[in-house]
């Protein structure tokens, strides 16, 4: 951090492009290395995995649908609408500030979405500005949460894992705790 709080803006993105670059094809090279030290045909084993990989598509398409339908009606019917609202009113009576609330839209689909989020991420940048407050922290909220509803029906699902058992409340509980922290790194360095 204190490297690049001397750099200007243009030598961070060359820095951190060149950086970017040389990890992911040190992992790339590091699979393949290691594919030949273990004696492993990495191409053969490749193709098997892309095999594998496309049956597990297949097989998680009617979960992906159910989960789309879903967003789908929270959103169309209103309902995200009248519990921004009343979140809202419930802050604004206990005298809080209320100016992270535009940005629980992303919040909330996060754990629903993955790209449900990025379209609110994108809306809520093109309606308050990217670099507003509220467009920042819809960037912060983007990275501190996961999809955690989605990873339950998906691969549990494609799997036949029937009960979850803890993985959704503890994914709940992440994803909680990533937005509660974004928002207040947000409100420190930004507000």
């Amino acid at each position: 951090m204190v490297y690049f709080n001397t750099l200007s803006q243009a030598e961070i993105i060359t820095v951190s492009s060149l950086a970017s670059n040389i990890i992911l094809m040190s992992v790339i090279t590091s699979f393949l290395v290691l594919g030949f030290y273990r004696k492993i045909n990495v191409y053969d084993a490749f193709i098997e995995g892309a095999k594998t990989g496309f049956d597990t598509a297949v097989q998680i398409i009617p979960y992906l649908v159910a989960m789309l339908v879903g967003i789908a009606i929270f959103r169309a019917s209103g309902a995200m609408d009248f519990l921004l609202m009343g979140i809202t009113n419930l802050l604004a009576l206990m005298n809080l500030n209320t100016d992270f609330v535009p940005s629980l839209p992303t919040a909330l689909m996060k754990p629903l979405s993955g790209s449900g989020a990025r379209g609110m991420m994108l809306d809520a940048m093109k309606t308050y500005g990217a670099d507003s407050f509220v467009g920042r922290l819809v960037c912060v909220m983007q990275g501190a949460a996961d999809t955690t509803f989605y990873i339950v029906a998906l691969y549990f699902g494609s799997v036949g894992i029937k009960n979850s058992r803890y993985a959704l409340a503890g994914g709940l509980l992440a994803d909680f705790v990533g937005v509660s922290t974004s928002i207040l790194v947000c409100y420190w360095f930004f507000h």
